[in-house]
């Protein structure tokens, strides 16, 4: 376990901050696109938290996304700026982006899904010229829900990606689509040979739109879910994330949809 100070915060959501932390002498290892740390709240409690930040930027500086939803969450998130996290990682699978060199990106986070792929983005568009097509597709409840507003804007503005963003619930000043993240990828002219697509948020939203993704051609090896379940190690040693044949501390997060689609299809699994 090695000690992080939170030198940064932004608050998202009513419920949701960005911590940023930089290490009180020794630091992890690089971290890759869509793997996690666990983070420690001293006194409260641990849990398993997916990296937000940067993969290409500076190799201490980690960024978390923290949704605050139990009693760490709560604990970790409250953190202010000048206290002490501990962090144990990086652990799991990653979204492997260099992969899709050469290959049409389709990016697509539900709610607070949209933390663990913002690495998948920076990364992009780091090295945007190795990529065709770069389209990232958000969705939320309501406006007011919606992650990484400054990002966003600046992503919309920026042109070297095509987004698009719509929720379920519209506020009076939104002007945006109203609809699940499943309406514009549906809409989307895709070249489904050279396509890989990278899914993230609630179960049935990546299953609704793997199925939609399917159905346009794109092969299920090509298409990239997040899977939670109760990390508690780390490391698969203690068994309660196992989802079938997984652990997903350990094969996961990151699962193709060739592997994931059959067991997400099981009921209670």
């Amino acid at each position: 376990m090695l000690r992080y100070r939170v030198t940064g915060r932004t608050t998202q959501t009513a419920d949701t901050t960005t911590l940023v932390l930089e290490p009180l002498g020794r630091a992890v290892p690089r971290f890759r696109a869509g793997q996690f740390m666990m983070l420690y709240s001293y006194g409260v409690g641990e849990i398993a938290i997916s990296v937000s930040g940067d993969p290409t930027g500076e190799e201490m500086v980690l960024e978390h996304t923290i949704r605050a939803v139990g009693a760490v969450s709560h604990a970790l998130r409250a953190t202010p700026v000048g206290g002490v996290i501990g962090v144990r990682g990086p652990f799991g699978t990653g979204w492997d982006v260099e992969s899709a060199i050469g290959h049409d990106l389709v990016i697509v986070g539900g709610g607070v899904g949209l933390a663990p792929l913002r690495p998948v983005v920076l990364a992009a568009l780091a090295a945007r010229d190795a990529y065709r097509r770069v389209v990232l597709i958000t969705g939320a409840r309501r406006p007011a829900d919606m992650l990484f507003h400054r990002d966003q804007k600046h992503w919309e503005s920026d042109g070297r990606i095509e987004l698009h963003r719509t929720v379920d619930q519209p506020a009076p000043d939104w002007t945006g689509p109203v609809g699940f993240v499943t309406e514009p990828l549906g809409q989307l002219d895709l070249d489904p040979g050279n396509s890989t697509a990278f899914l993230c948020g609630p179960e049935p939203m990546m299953r609704f739109c793997a199925r939609a993704l399917l159905r346009r051609g794109i092969a299920a090896t090509d298409i990239r879910v997040s899977l939670e379940r109760n990390m508690q190690c780390g490391n698969g040693r203690c068994g309660h994330c196992q989802l079938g044949p997984l652990l997903l501390c350990r094969d996961g997060p990151i699962v193709d949809y060739a592997v994931a689609g059959p067991l997400l299809a099981v009921r209670e699994l």
